[in-house]
């Protein structure tokens, strides 16, 4: 059994509140929007850390980070990139990778709105933690956490850190 910590799109921005979720859990997973290498490594000092880059991530995050990670957690086969879109709407190439890598999930962020979609068509649980950080248009920062353990995907709970103005 594994215990997961999802985020994404802390754009430069950590704090004690997603350090004590990191520290509960046997892994971080962080799509992409990272931000800085500093908030990398202070996940990565904490928590095993899986993590792509965003679309604001220069090359220094490029540089430890890549575009997809595509790789097996217990039972589940996980993609995690940034812009992933939501089902049914996929791009027309997101849709036919997707339909060759047949994740069991599929993480993405970039919209900075947590959504939860099982999609039927693809068989695959789409996730995207919305955003932990205080840069973009959503009003509370959240992050997922949940248990992959064998086959199952158990005990999933949104954190909701605070709206994105308090400190």
């Amino acid at each position: 059994m594994r215990k997961i910590l999802l985020l994404s799109d802390t754009h430069g921005y950590i704090d004690e509140a997603i350090l004590k979720h990191a520290s509960e859990a046997d892994e971080v997973w962080h799509a992409g929007d990272i931000g800085s290498v500093n908030v990398y490594d202070t996940l990565a000092a904490i928590k095993p850390v899986k993590a792509v880059y965003g679309n604001i991530d220069g090359r220094e995050i490029r540089s430890i980070c890549p575009e997809n990670q595509v790789f097996h957690c217990e039972g589940k086969k996980i993609w995690i990139t940034h812009i992933g879109g939501y089902p049914p709407n996929y791009n027309p190439t997101l849709k036919r990778l997707l339909q060759e890598i047949k994740p069991d999930i599929f993480i993405c962020g970039h919209s900075h709105i947590l959504k939860v979609i099982f999609d039927k068509n693809l068989n695959l649980l789409h996730i995207n933690p919305g955003a932990a950080g205080k840069h973009g248009l959503h009003s509370v920062r959240t992050m997922v956490r949940f248990r992959i353990d064998g086959d199952d995907i158990k005990n999933m709970d949104v954190i909701q850190l605070g709206k994105r103005g308090e400190l």
